[in-house]
């Protein structure tokens, strides 16, 4: 039986993260009720405003309270008032792993009413997936400070290589890629200058591929295939990364489509164990943040990318849809699409857009 109630758990977090999560909720709302199912939402306030008051970015019990969820719904975590490593550290990284969300899925797409800043590039020219490594790799906690304060001073930081790891981020990639037309995964490497993690990275590759014999595969060093994405955008489908590849990587992929703005993401615990945390690539934005003028696409689309993962594919299908329509229309075009809508005229446009697509 279809289940026709969610319980989805709310952080909208720091910065415009605290605009653009209600139109994102707003505009689920109003698609659910078109699908026939409806979205009970629990808000957390959890945040660095949070941090200051309190000292702590969300209490102890965190982590046990969202496992209750069937998905979490995250807006942007960071504000300067908090260093970025005691905010991420004590909240989203710890979130990520410990509900072992270790597939960090986000779609790179140019779409129809975006201009994209290469050259001679339409919509469809560019469509791939970036799938990160989220849990381990270059981001690990193991490392630190030695004489502190002395012309001796030393730093060090361990990078995390599993085979659980790379084999299970790696079979995701090939499984996505059997979903898609072009059946094509590119691994992101660095073995010609990291010589014990990225060699590894590489045979790992090698032997999951063996697996999926009818997927193609091809591989670059991290350097020039940032270049490609740039040059070659169309060279990709699913593109598979260690952790830090993987963020810059998906930060770099949404730019050659227009905006960051626009930009989605989810952080899958495939085996859904635990609940899936969904948030859009932009951040906090603190420069524009109170303004009223940041672009939920991003938001929005973050949400279609959680329907689909609870099983939603009409109301993702109806979501998606409404942001191509309201892509296309000039009233609804905020700054960083080269138009003057607020978040609210935004909002406004894609809510006409859903009524009339549904």
């Amino acid at each position: 039986m279809a289940q026709d109630n969610f319980r989805i758990a709310v952080i909208p977090g720091d910065g415009i993260g605290k605009e653009v999560i209600p139109v994102g909720m707003t505009l689920t709302d109003q698609a659910a009720a078109i699908c026939g199912f409806s979205v009970e939402w629990t808000e957390f306030d959890w945040s660095c405003d949070r941090y200051v008051e309190k000292g702590s970015m969300m209490p102890d019990d965190a982590i046990e309270q969202l496992k209750q969820f069937d998905a979490i719904f995250l807006g942007a975590i960071g504000w300067p008032t908090v260093p970025d490593h005691e905010s991420l550290w004590n909240s989203l990284i710890p979130m990520r792993r410990e509900l072992d969300l270790y597939a960090n899925i986000r779609p790179v797409r140019l779409l129809k009413g975006i201009e994209s800043p290469l050259r001679g590039r339409e919509a469809g020219d560019i469509d791939f997936v970036v799938v990160r490594e989220n849990v381990e790799g270059e981001y690990s906690s193991i490392g630190g400070r030695l004489y502190g304060g002395t012309e001796q001073e030393q730093v060090s930081q361990l990078s995390v290589f599993t085979q659980r790891g790379c084999d299970r981020i790696m079979r995701y990639a090939f499984e996505l890629a059997k979903q898609r037309p072009r059946k094509l995964v590119t691994s992101a490497t660095k073995s010609n200058g990291i010589m014990h993690t990225m060699p590894y990275w590489d045979e790992r590759f090698k032997a999951v591929a063996a697996q999926y014999p009818d997927i193609e595969t091809n591989q670059f060093h991290i350097d020039i295939l940032t270049a490609h994405f740039v040059q070659h955008p169309d060279w990709f489908d699913v593109v598979v990364g260690s952790n830090l590849f993987g963020d810059i990587l998906s930060d770099l992929g949404p730019a050659v489509t227009g905006s960051i703005g626009i930009a989605a993401g989810g952080n899958i615990n495939p085996e859904r164990v635990y609940p899936s945390l969904f948030e859009p690539v932009h951040g906090s934005a603190p420069d524009i943040a109170g303004k009223g003028i940041a672009n939920p696409i991003a938001t929005v689309w973050t949400a279609a990318m959680m329907m689909a993962h609870l099983g939603q594919k009409d109301c993702e299908a109806l979501l998606m849809s409404t942001i191509e329509a309201a892509l296309q229309d000039p009233a609804g075009r905020t700054a960083d699409l080269a138009g003057q809508a607020t978040t609210a005229d935004c909002q406004a446009v894609l809510s006409r857009h859903l009524a009339s697509n549904a």
